[in-house]
């Protein structure tokens, strides 16, 4: 199939994230051929990747199989590959193969990664959180340093942790880590609970919630031993330190980063196509592709126009509702009507700081909550998120609900895992997870 182009009606969708699911299930919904392709053969539920990245989850339990997902849509054909490079005028992708396909029209939900900002020797040193096997690293890494330091190995500050951003994935790992650590403590599992810093250049923590959240969160986090240091921005990642604007230095193994997204190199890289802030592709109020009425742009890898406003922000309920909006335009298109613009409507903003300690504000309005409440809100939110790629949501509303209620010393056995979601129905239906850096595939077991 080297080098040759297999061209069909399908809706040819690029990325198996929020976004380019909730495309290909509306599309599959009514019937239409699709074409979903992805380098995994999962879905993965990003605002759930701290908790894997700590041990509260296994990692299958937020990576769903894209053929469990689309078993009951026979239109919809998902394919595990690499895409190398998009065709605009051709409606089409190149594989890494060098197989080509085409389409009717080509959705872009290539999703983001790291953006590091030309920090040097944050890409070889830092632990990003944009995807599973990202948590699964540094989940395994983690636990590495805890054993060593639990049998003398390596001294106590060797569990010393940088965190870098202080926005709701920075804030949601730090307040994770640090529970985690004060639990082993407890347990006498660890000497000490080590040095969690929350390092970001701006003022305050969270910046896009409100006064009343920036504090709220500054204040738990303190209160569980972080140390956030504001105002101020790295300058260097090390195997061994990090160096700060302001001149000083950290000394740690482990330094987890957090602090911002691009697109996709794919999108950054494609002949022809706008893009904007973050590399992301800038697209029209009806989510197509200047230029290209056939090609749309979705989720983080677009910058959606949000009116006056400027643009969205790389949010869950962002991806799925403008893929939903995409593939409603392809069957208006397909029955010669006139495409709509998006409009987003707004769930509100949230982040979780610990057990029971959340901040959410929901609504147009930015209703603000804080505390219980707030998880209720955060439950909620990522409830509605899941029933869009998930068939099991009682299963994960009650994991949840038993997860936040009991005792905070029960967090974590390291040695053993988490009860599953078992989202197959039988052994093929697992996620296949390669973690890379010299690691193999790892998958699910039934339980």
């Amino acid at each position: 199939m080297t080098g040759q182009r297999t061209g069909n009606r399908n809706v040819l969708v690029l990325g198996g994230g929020l976004a380019g699911v909730a495309c290909a299930r509306r599309l599959g919904d009514e019937g239409i051929g699709v074409t979903l392709v992805d380098r995994n053969d999962y879905h993965q539920f990003q605002p759930l990747l701290y908790q894997v990245a700590t041990s509260q989850l296994p990692a299958e339990d937020i990576a769903r199989p894209h053929r469990v997902i689309f078993r009951d849509h026979p239109t919809v054909e998902t394919r595990t590959a690499r895409v190398t490079e998009l065709d605009l005028a051709g409606l089409g992708l190149t594989l890494s193969d060098g197989e080509k396909i085409s389409g009717s029209h080509l959705v872009i939900a290539a999703g983001a990664q790291p953006e590091y900002f030309g920090v040097p020797g944050a890409a070889e040193h830092a632990f990003p959180l944009y995807s599973v096997a990202d948590a699964v690293r540094l989940r395994l890494h983690v636990q590495d340093l805890v054993r060593e330091v639990a049998e003398k190995r390596l001294g106590e500050d060797a569990l010393d942790i940088v965190v870098v951003g202080g926005g709701p994935t920075g804030v949601e790992i730090t307040g994770a880590l640090t529970e985690l650590m004060t639990a082993l403590v407890a347990m006498e599992r660890i000497p000490t609970s080590g040095r969690i810093f929350l390092i970001d250049r701006g003022s305050r923590l969270l910046g896009a919630f409100s006064h009343r959240s920036h504090q709220y969160a500054h204040k738990r986090l303190t209160e569980h031993g972080a140390e956030p240091r504001l105002d101020t921005g790295v300058a260097a990642v090390h195997a061994d330190r990090v160096e700060l604007g302001d001149g000083t230095a950290i000394r740690t193994r482990t330094v987890i980063w957090g602090g911002g997204e691009s697109a996709a190199p794919v999108v950054q890289a494609a002949a022809g196509l706008g893009t904007g802030r973050g590399g992301r592709v800038d697209v029209l109020p009806d989510l197509t592709v200047d230029g290209h009425p056939d090609v749309y742009a979705i989720g983080d890898a677009a910058n959606i126009p949000a009116g006056h406003h400027g643009t969205l922000p790389q949010l869950g309920s962002v991806a799925q509702q403008s893929g939903d909006r995409a593939a409603g335009n392809i069957l208006r298109r397909r029955a010669g009507q006139p495409a709509k613009p998006f409009h987003y409507k707004d769930k509100g903003i949230m982040a979780m700081i610990g057990r029971n300690a959340a901040v959410a504000e929901v609504g147009k309005h930015r209703h603000q909550v804080d505390g219980p409440l707030a998880f209720a809100a955060w439950l909620g939110v990522h409830a509605m998120l899941l029933s869009g790629v998930h068939s099991k949501v009682d299963a994960f509303m009650s994991w949840a609900w038993d997860y936040f209620e009991r005792d905070h010393a029960a967090i974590v056995e390291w040695s053993t895992k988490p009860h599953r979601i078992v989202w197959g129905d039988d052994d093929a239906d697992v996620p296949h997870i390669s973690l890379g850096r010299g690691d193999s595939t790892t998958s699910a077991g039934r339980s």
